[in-house]
């Protein structure tokens, strides 16, 4: 779990990490690079989960031997699944990154939403949807890793 508290945005008590797949933690379907190692740091503290449709179809090869679940949701209302998905892990303890326009629930019910614009770009909704934006997935990993700079950017 990560317990951090900003002054004017609340505590976090974060026990879970729900991140999209395509555009997010992975281009043309290949996971980025420097993604691996900082999963592999973050599970020791947060439960991960990847939510896909898996557009192309690699995701299962390119996260194996990772620790996280993998969600492989059908091409119908990702926007909705997604949703569902983090209010049934609890979305008070949830914090999500994602970029595309179906990650917009995701990132509105889960305590803190994180959009990243990568080389994908990032949809406006996505983005208006985020409490904060990150300019590439590394970065946003990092957060998690070095939580005061959460607050630096939150805090009111």
């Amino acid at each position: 779990m990560i317990a951090h508290k900003i002054p004017g945005f609340g505590a976090l008590r974060l026990e879970h990490l729900v991140l999209d797949y395509n555009g997010t933690l992975a281009l043309d379907g290949r996971l980025l690079r420097g993604v691996r190692p900082r999963l592999r740091r973050l599970a020791p503290v947060l439960a991960l989960h990847v939510v896909t449709a898996d557009t192309f179809g690699g995701a299962r090869r390119a996260l194996k031997g990772l620790p996280c679940k993998l969600v492989v949701l059908d091409a119908a209302d990702q926007t909705r699944a997604k949703s569902v998905y983090v209010r049934r892990l609890g979305a008070a303890g949830t914090a999500c990154i994602g970029n595309g326009r179906n990650d917009r629930g995701m990132l509105r019910a889960a305590r803190l939403g994180i959009a990243v614009l990568g080389e994908e770009g990032s949809a406006a909704a996505a983005l208006a949807a985020a409490d904060l934006v990150a300019p590439s997935i590394s970065v946003a990993l990092d957060l998690f890793l070095s939580p005061l700079r959460l607050t630096a950017t939150l805090r009111a």
